[in-house]
Parts: C-alpha cells; sequence; structure tokens
C-alpha cells in the first residue's frame, strides 16, 4: 500500500473511473483467500447469480469478524481514496459524509440501518460472467471501491476481463476491459464519475461486470466502503 502513487490513481479514476493498483497481495496470501470460499461459516449470505439473473456464478458476503487481511485492506485503502472521494463530491455539488476514519464512517452507516458487512468474495467458472451493475445497498454509500484478481489470467483460468461501462452525455457508451493480474487490484468508481460539460460538471453513470469465463476457475475479492440495508 505504501508504494501507491495516489496522484496517478487520482489522475487515471478522474480520466477513466478507474486505476489499476499494481501488486497488493502474494500468491500464497491470494490463495488463502481462495481457500475461504469452502468455509460457509466465514460468510453471511451466498448469492446464486442466475437465480436473480445477475449473470451465472456465485459470491459470498464475508460474516463478521472479517478476515484479518480483508479488513486491514479496507482499513488502509480509506484514507487514500477519501481525498478523491471529497474532490468528486465537490466537483458534482454533493454532500460528503464520509469522516476521517473507516470506523467513523461505519458508525454512521449502522446507525442509518446499513449493518450488513459487504466484503465480498467471487467464485467464477467456465461459462460464468457478471452482468452490469452497481453496488449500492443503501442510502449511504461511498463512490469509490476495489476489486482484487486472486487468480493468475492465462493460467488458472481464460476470459472473466472486469469490465465498466460508462454512459456518455449525449454520445454512445463507452466500455473498458480490464485483465485483473493476481494479487493486482482495481479501483473504480462505485455509480459515477464526474465528467467537464459546458456547465461544468456532470455525472458521467457507469457500470461494471466481467465478461465470460471460458475456462477454468476465477476468484476475486471486492472491498465496498458502506455496508448494506
Amino acid at each position: 500500500m505504501a508504494r501507491l502513487d495516489t496522484g496517478v490513481i487520482a489522475g487515471e479514476l478522474d480520466e477513466y473511473g478507474c486505476a489499476p493498483t499494481g501488486p497488493l497481495l502474494s500468491r500464497a496470501e491470494c490463495r488463502r483467500i481462495s481457500a475461504l470460499y469452502a468455509d460457509v461459516t466465514r460468510f453471511r449470505s451466498t448469492i446464486d447469480m442466475a437465480r436473480y439473473r445477475f449473470g451465472s456464478g456465485q459470491y459470498r458476503y464475508f460474516a463478521h469478524p472479517l478476515p484479518e487481511v480483508v479488513a486491514e485492506l479496507r482499513s488502509a485503502f480509506y484514507p487514500i481514496l477519501l481525498p478523491i472521494a471529497r474532490g468528486w463530491a465537490e466537483k458534482l455539488g454533493r454532500p460528503a459524509p464520509w469522516p476521517d476514519t473507516l470506523e467513523e464512517w461505519l458508525d454512521r452507516c449502522h446507525e442509518a440501518g446499513q449493518v450488513k458487512p459487504t466484503p465480498i468474495l467471487l467464485r467464477y467458472q467456465a461459462g460464468d460472467w457478471n452482468a452490469l451493475h452497481r453496488d449500492l445497498y443503501g442510502d449511504l454509500v461511498f463512490p469509490l471501491q476495489v476489486v482484487i484478481g486472486l487468480d493468475e489470467p492465462e493460467v488458472d483460468h481464460t476470459g472473466g476481463e472486469f469490465l465498466l461501462v460508462e454512459q456518455r452525455p449525449r454520445a454512445q457508451s463507452r466500455g473498458m476491459s480490464n485483465l485483473l493480474r493476481q494479487g493486482h487490484g482495481l479501483i473504480f468508481t462505485t455509480r459515477d464519475r464526474p465528467v467537464r460539460s459546458v456547465r461544468g460538471w456532470s455525472a458521467a453513470p457507469m457500470r461494471h461486470g466481467v465478461s465470460t469465463v471460458r475456462s477454468g476457475l476465477r476468484h476475486t475479492l471486492g472491498l465496498v466502503f458502506h455496508d448494506a440495508a
């Protein structure tokens, strides 16, 4: 985390709505996190995407207490992303309700009835995919989140690129594809990003998803910074 270039990250987020982090976790750490998927006692719920027409595949929301590495990553990212979140809110003329620490922010979520932890472990097998969506979960929303690849593309799986689609004002949508290396992260917008317009700044809605996995097994760790109702 100390090696992250926050200036570059802020610039990429402003330009594209997403920014790669480079390596965050070792191969061994990735394997340990992926292996947690088999222990259902570590999770509060399991979602079958096909059942809800979200795509195909499965993911699980961690229960309290979060695994130590997941809690540490979430806490370490928050102060890095907070200035960017506040800057975006200022450009868009929106409230910036996020306090200086993640603990204070989660307390506010809980006071508003958003008490369910949102860090997530996703598993995709051949033929699985994730429809374009946003991870909002309630009225209190942090505008950035992180996904970390836990398997190596072209070794553990093929396909399964991380997708972002931006709805541009008075223009066709723009799509972006990101290949998540093992242990590498991608920071991306939860719902939209500020873009310049003739009247100043406007919000460009963005959704994210996953392309079809062609072979193998793909795990990712998702870090959302607001809890769910």
